[in-house]
């Protein structure tokens, strides 16, 4: 007689971050609604309940934060997640001020710099034919996007960069955000803070203006508010994005009859984008806290307790998706929860696919083939999934 193994689920576990998703079948099956007491934390897995989560904001807050990160974690939480670690109406407030700003015709408008940018990478990793997928493109093209956004100087983004690295990365056993991390945290701060005192004596055409000139029923943003938008973007633009398009390499190698959908027909790179999101999105959860006593399944979470959103695993949901552990372009991915439901849904989510689909479409128009090499290793983040380094070898048309 065997007997199963433990079902333990920890987002700092280093397995967990190499393949989550058995786990998250079991959570599925065995603990929809999951409770690790040493952590101190819940999670929903199934798609249902992660999606209900999203839309009912008045029992699921984010005003604690949406890490479970000690030191991400508190009343201070907006001051480097901005809005998003709020509720309304200080939530609906903020973003409506930042929405004056980063419109969707101001994203829009990136698009001949994102080509621009993308094409000058990539140029030179066609060149080279081997390469480092993470360092040589998909780290920084997402990052300077964001600077061209933000108007950041070309000589200072290779130094940003760095720092939005070392924001999001973890140590195997630690439960909390590393020091090297924070003093990462500290100087990008300490960056735009320069930045938003220079555009206030001087303004440029560039969203550090465009954030400080934003004013909704006479009301604008301060200084922190602006920092802390700034700081969400590095955070939830950056690095999300760069795992996306490494995602989806590292996809459509291990399912090349899909990838070779794409190079035979460029035109088909959303569809390479929205099955990646789906498939094996990169941002694997969040956290919300309960204002009150909530019951799921016939489950009583308490009020005050800490309640991951598995979006990874919901994802995955074979209710939802059928055949959900196959990578399948063309599908329908329209119920994918990746950018979150309700009033939270994420704000940069055109242009991450916008990203996404000029990126992907220049590989595909440009290469014949290509194939991975040794040396593939992740990133180890409690909630962000992806690639530290993807070496590959491509075959130029």
């Amino acid at each position: 007689m065997t007997t199963a193994t433990p079902l333990v689920f920890s987002p700092y576990d280093y397995a967990v971050h190499e393949d989550p998703y058995p786990l998250y079948a079991r959570l599925r099956a065995e603990a929809p609604v999951y409770h690790n007491s040493e952590l101190g934390f819940w999670a929903l897995s199934r798609h249902a309940d992660v999606r209900e989560a999203f839309r009912a904001p008045d029992a699921f807050s984010n005003a604690m934060g949406v890490s479970l990160d000690p030191a991400a974690y508190g009343p201070h939480a907006y001051k480097t997640m901005s809005f998003l670690a709020m509720d309304d109406p200080r939530h609906a407030r903020l973003r409506k001020l930042v929405s004056k700003g980063f419109t969707a015709r101001r994203v829009d408008a990136l698009s001949e710099g994102i080509d621009r940018i993308s094409r000058q990478y990539w140029d030179e990793c066609l060149e080279r034919g081997e390469f480092d997928a993470v360092d040589d493109y998909a780290g920084k093209l997402p990052m300077d996007v964001i600077s061209d956004l933000m108007g950041v100087p070309e000589g200072d983004r290779a130094e940003l960069r760095r720092l939005a690295d070392l924001v999001m990365h973890r140590e195997e056993g630690v439960q909390d955000v590393p020091e090297d991390s924070m003093m990462a945290a500290l100087d990008l701060i300490a960056y735009y803070q320069d930045m938003v005192a220079e555009r206030r004596r001087r303004r440029t055409e560039d969203l550090t203006s465009a954030l400080i000139d934003a004013e909704v029923d006479g009301e604008k943003l301060d200084t922190d508010e602006i920092l802390s938008f700034l700081f969400l973007m590095v955070v939830a633009g950056n690095e999300t994005t760069t795992k996306l398009l490494a995602n989806a390499l590292y996809w459509g190698h291990e399912f090349p009859e899909q990838s070779r959908l794409v190079l035979d027909d460029p035109g088909r790179a959303p569809d390479w984008v929205e099955e990646t999101l789906r498939f094996d999105t990169s941002s694997q959860m969040v956290l919300r806290t309960t204002t009150r006593e909530v019951t799921v399944r016939d489950v009583t979470i308490p009020a005050d307790e800490k309640v991951l959103l598995l979006i990874g695993s919901a994802n995955r949901d074979e209710e939802v998706f059928a055949d959900g552990d196959v990578y399948r372009l063309g599908r329908d991915t329209s119920a994918s929860l990746s950018f979150g439901q309700g009033p939270h849904f994420c704000l940069g989510a055109h242009l991450a696919r916008l990203e996404g689909r000029i990126a992907l479409d220049q590989i595909a128009r440009s290469i014949r083939g290509y194939e991975l090499l040794p040396g593939a290793e992740r990133v180890h983040s409690s909630n962000v999934r992806g690639f530290a380094h993807l070496p590959m070898r491509v075959e130029a048309r």
